[in-house]
């Protein structure tokens, strides 16, 4: 079992939860993911360790309530208990070699990118940030990524805050008038990480989606 310690609301729909698992927390990496379910008959559900602190073993999660087993683990409220958590799972990052890098999140997807973010910045690579959503209250982590980034643009659809448009947008120019960017990641919904790749191809900038 697994306690969660603090709970906190970001966004519509969108929690954050910190909770106590030491192991998972010694041995994540920027970009290992855990599965867990909610309960004994809860479905496995794949989540992304947002943060990590290998000397208090507390791992966060950040995710979107969707369909039920979010929803329940969204319900759920400090001192609760998960039932299993397994991980850290699948491929880190690696963070060496690149002087400048650019990560995009868009939407929930932030969530994913921050650990990133954060792991660039204390490696000593010069970190420019792009995040966006549909409207300025479905923006989240900005604190978070101002604090971890050389340079933090936000774009909402509506125009509600920061660019009016896309994180598209903002890469297209950041690319038109800086030559010396190593990386570019994004996070995101598909047509949006499409749209990153055929733009970065054209530059010849290595790029990760997720």
């Amino acid at each position: 079992m697994y306690e969660i310690l603090e709970k906190e609301v970001l966004a519509p729909t969108i929690k954050k939860l910190k909770v106590k698992a030491p192991l998972i927390a010694e041995k994540t990496k920027p970009g290992n993911f855990i599965i867990l379910r909610v309960d004994e008959k809860g479905e496995r559900i794949p989540l992304t360790v947002a943060d990590y602190d290998r000397e208090t073993g507390i791992i966060t999660i950040i995710f979107q309530e969707v369909g039920y087993s979010t929803k329940l683990l969204g319900s759920m409220d400090q001192g609760d208990q998960i039932k299993d958590i397994v991980g850290p799972l699948g491929h880190h990052i690696e963070l060496e070699g690149y002087e400048k890098v650019v990560l995009l999140g868009g939407g929930s997807g932030t969530a994913l990118l921050y650990p990133k973010v954060r792991a660039f910045y204390e490696m000593g690579s010069e970190v420019i940030s792009i995040t966006g959503a549909r409207s300025k209250n479905l923006i989240i982590l900005e604190e978070e990524l101002e604090q971890y980034s050389d340079r933090l643009y936000i774009a909402t659809d509506d125009g509600s805050y920061g660019h009016h448009g896309y994180v598209t947008e903002i890469l297209k120019d950041l690319l038109e008038k800086e030559d010396d960017i190593d990386l570019v990641i994004a996070i995101g919904p598909v047509p949006m990480m499409k749209a990153v790749a055929d733009m970065t191809e054209t530059y010849g900038i290595k790029t990760i989606v997720s």
